[in-house]
């Protein structure tokens, strides 16, 4: 049988011997088998033999010249797979081949993997960025809506005022016992720090209460966007930080605005107004006392520490100032008009909303630059006495429109400009030490 299938071979002369591989590839069309393979000379049992293909194109392993052509015996001849196999007339990859290929389509799997589990907030930030922003005013909003409806039944600021801090404190505390977040250890120094911040959040706080009850939401938003001119006058002449003129003359439209709004205002009164104004010292200090308590804790567990703190603050000017009157007739009148049920929960969700408007304009401002920041705040101003208004049907003169107008766009230009200046000094303290 040897002898035969020798026989049957007809090599020319003219091929190197280093070529003359026992190894030969047959097509598929010209197998008995589906799979063609190399097929070892040894293993050939016939003398039957087929002729190869016309063209090379689907061979991966020639060891013959074109030109000399010879015979494969076929007839009942072993196909084991040695290198090459053909499967409907594609040419099997070696198995080094085989193993790059499942390589790399492990590789190209695992990066599709990757990117499908990368988070939607990684994938779309900007998206992400403009929900909590969303998220940020229509909280706002709501709490101002409430809040001032609470006020038309139940005119007692300075409780309402705990009960805004005593339900974030509880929140606070219900999500540091799940560990959302992690609560922050604090000591005695920490606590000295931490303690100017949150009386003075504490007074704006209240301040602010006393002024929304006192008069309409609108004007009460329209009075405390004067707080950039009190946080430029802190910084001058309290921490001796020169203000640059464009930051001044920003600030004339504000102080213009609020003049020509409050003057015309029809729920004016000096009640609100001067509390208001106080709210805006108080938050200017705060912001004040904040830079120097840069503690390295993070935003979540600094402002529950703030709101505890505050809720002890706030608890005795309560109790001193309308706990008398509460007793007497104040819980009893709000309940014979609107109901126990209802009166508890319009405090609860009032307080609830406070916490968390608070509480995702801390995490939305972190998302963003400065002057991103500075737009944000001032666009929700413009929602809260927008709705405020649609809201409650506060009949506003034209002269106050106007003035409130010209004060929010005062306060767009000086946190624009301010916001830019800020980048600024970033950029030139980072590019400092590399020069």
């Amino acid at each position: 049988m040897a002898s035969m299938a020798a026989s049957s071979i007809a090599a020319p002369s003219s091929v190197n011997k280093g070529r003359l591989s026992s190894l030969f590839l047959s097509p598929p069309d010209r197998l008995p088998h589906r799979n063609a393979c190399f097929l070892p000379l040894k293993k050939l049992r016939s003398s039957s033999a087929v002729p190869l293909a016309k063209t090379d194109a689907g061979l991966a392993f020639s060891p013959l010249p074109p030109g000399n052509r010879s015979f494969l015996p076929t007839a009942g001849l072993s196909t084991r797979v040695l290198g090459f196999s053909l499967s409907s007339q594609l040419v099997r990859r070696r198995p080094i081949e085989r193993l790059v290929v499942k390589a790399a389509a492990a590789y190209e799997e695992e990066g599709h993997l990757e990117a499908a589990a990368k988070s939607f907030g990684e994938r779309f930030p900007a998206l992400v960025t403009g929900f909590f922003f969303f998220t940020w005013y229509c909280l706002n909003v709501i709490f101002n809506i409430l809040n001032k409806k609470v006020y038309n039944y139940f005119p007692y600021p300075y409780f309402v005022s705990v009960v805004h801090l005593l339900v974030g404190v509880v929140y606070c505390l219900g999500s540091w016992s799940v560990g959302l977040p992690k609560r922050a250890p604090i000591n005695k120094e920490l606590l000295l720090v931490l303690t100017p911040v949150a009386f003075c959040h504490a007074l704006g706080h209240v301040m602010s209460n006393v002024s929304f009850a006192a008069v309409a939401v609108s004007f009460t938003h329209t009075i405390k966007a004067l707080e950039p001119f009190f946080s430029a006058a802190a910084s001058q002449f309290v921490l001796g930080h020169q203000i640059p003129l464009s930051l001044w003359l920003s600030l004339m439209p504000v102080v213009l605005g609020v003049s020509m709004a409050s003057l015309t205002e029809l729920s004016f009164n000096w009640t609100g107004f001067i509390s208001a104004m106080i709210s805006n010292i108080s938050f200017t200090y705060r912001s004040i006392y904040s830079k120097k308590a840069m503690t390295g804790m993070d935003s979540t567990n600094v402002y529950a520490y703030i709101s505890i703190i505050a809720l002890f603050v706030c608890i005795p000017p309560a109790i001193l100032i309308e706990g008398p009157k509460l007793m007497q007739h104040g819980f009893s009148d709000a309940i014979a008009k609107v109901g126990l049920v209802k009166f508890l929960s319009d405090l609860f969700w009032i307080g609830m909303f406070y916490h968390l408007y608070n509480q995702v304009a801390t995490n939305t401002l972190e998302r963003v630059a400065p002057l991103t920041h500075a737009v944000g705040n001032v666009l929700k101003r413009v929602f809260v006495i927008g709705f405020s208004i649609v809201i409650f049907g506060n009949k506003i003169s034209t002269q106050t429109g106007i003035g409130t107008a010209i004060a929010i766009a005062g306060v767009a230009m000086y946190s624009l400009i301010k916001a830019n200046m800020e980048e600024q000094k970033r950029k030139a303290a980072a590019e400092a030490p590399s020069s």
